[in-house]
């Protein structure tokens, strides 16, 4: 049976504070966006399974005349899952599929100027998610690490891991390009 990682990650989240629906959506936008991603209507759907497993309960807030919000928190059996879960070694994923991968792959039947100009498109995005990441990064300069046991510990150890990632695929890029233009001067 497949793990229901959206699960624990909301058992996660849920296990610093208590958030409504929308406050988990804005964590996996920004805190997790760089290995997790999930959509409103998924993480909704996850903690309706949640409160019906005994995982996490809710207190309805009345704000302004009619808006009600749902602010869940963890419950003891969801805290013991999910430190369960978080101490479970893990295999090594498959690698995840990658369209401009493949597309390199076969590359040799393109012309040298548009392998070129195809690694040129992607290394700019990469670079521009690079500058996203070292900006976000900004909040950890002239700071020690963060303490292990604190909630930035993690944030600060999977940044770190997602600008080596970029600098290690912008790397590869390059010199993909410098044997296009070698190869080229050739021709």
């Amino acid at each position: 049976m497949a793990t229901r990682v959206l699960k624990y990650a909301i058992l996660g989240l849920l296990s610093r504070r208590p958030m409504t629906g929308y406050d988990l959506w804005k964590e996996f936008d920004y805190e997790l966006a760089e290995f997790w991603h999930a959509k409103h209507s998924q993480i909704y759907t996850e903690l309706k399974k949640l409160h019906d497993e005994g995982d996490v309960t809710f207190d309805i807030e009345i704000s302004g005349d009619v808006l009600e919000k749902k602010q869940y928190q963890l419950t003891e059996k969801g805290k013991e899952e999910f430190l369960n879960w978080l101490d479970t070694e893990e295999p090594i994923a498959r690698t995840a599929k990658d369209v401009f991968r493949v597309r390199m792959y076969f590359c040799n039947n393109l012309p040298l100027s548009e392998r070129i100009h195809l690694l040129e498109h992607q290394k700019a995005q990469h670079v521009k998610r690079l500058t996203t990441l070292k900006t976000t990064f900004k909040q950890y300069e002239g700071q020690d690490v963060p303490d292990y046991q604190s909630d930035r510990f993690g944030d600060f150890i999977l940044l770190e891991s997602a600008i080596i990632r970029e600098e290690g695929i912008i790397k590869w890029m390059n010199r993909c390009i410098n044997y296009c233009q070698a190869a080229s001067k050739q021709e």
